[in-house]
């Protein structure tokens, strides 16, 4: 399927990063599904959304678009064929390991502990550069709006 409307190619984006979500819930990894709805649905799709809307990129390009269902289906295939080989090949599954497992109370507070302890100065520099990223797209569609009237 091609949509040619990225607005809603974005929040096709964003509908199947919800649905990674759901799958990493369903694997009881409450912490990376959580994590990944609000950073990637909540940050990344919606900063997505703005950037299109910002500079007037939501008008489909003039002429057709191809669709080759064939090649679409060949990568996935390789792509599947690559995983499924990794797996196989993985020593977790042919090592059965006694380890109990972690409690992931503990996991996720030496995760906190560790990003505000000592990765705060990147988790900050990141968060800079985001907002300065938004500003400047806000800016640059301001001058384009000022230059058309």
């Amino acid at each position: 399927m091609s949509l040619r409307n990225l607005v809603h190619s974005a929040l096709c984006l964003a509908v199947s990063l919800v649905g990674l979500a759901l799958i990493y819930l369903g694997l009881d990894a409450e912490f990376i599904g959580w994590i990944q709805i609000l950073v990637y649905v909540g940050a990344v799709s919606i900063l997505i959304v703005f950037a299109i809307l910002l500079t007037r990129g939501t008008e489909a390009p003039a002429g057709r678009i191809t669709f080759a269902p064939w090649s679409g289906l060949i990568i996935a295939g390789a792509v599947f064929a690559t995983l499924a080989w990794t797996v196989i090949k993985s020593k977790a599954l042919t090592e059965i390991t006694g380890n109990p497992s972690l409690d992931v109370s503990f996991v996720v507070k030496n995760i906190g502990g560790k990003l505000v302890a000592e990765y705060v100065l990147p988790l900050q520099v990141m968060g800079l550069l985001l907002t300065a990223a938004l500003i400047g797209a806000v800016i640059i569609a301001l001058h384009e709006r000022k230059g058309l009237k």
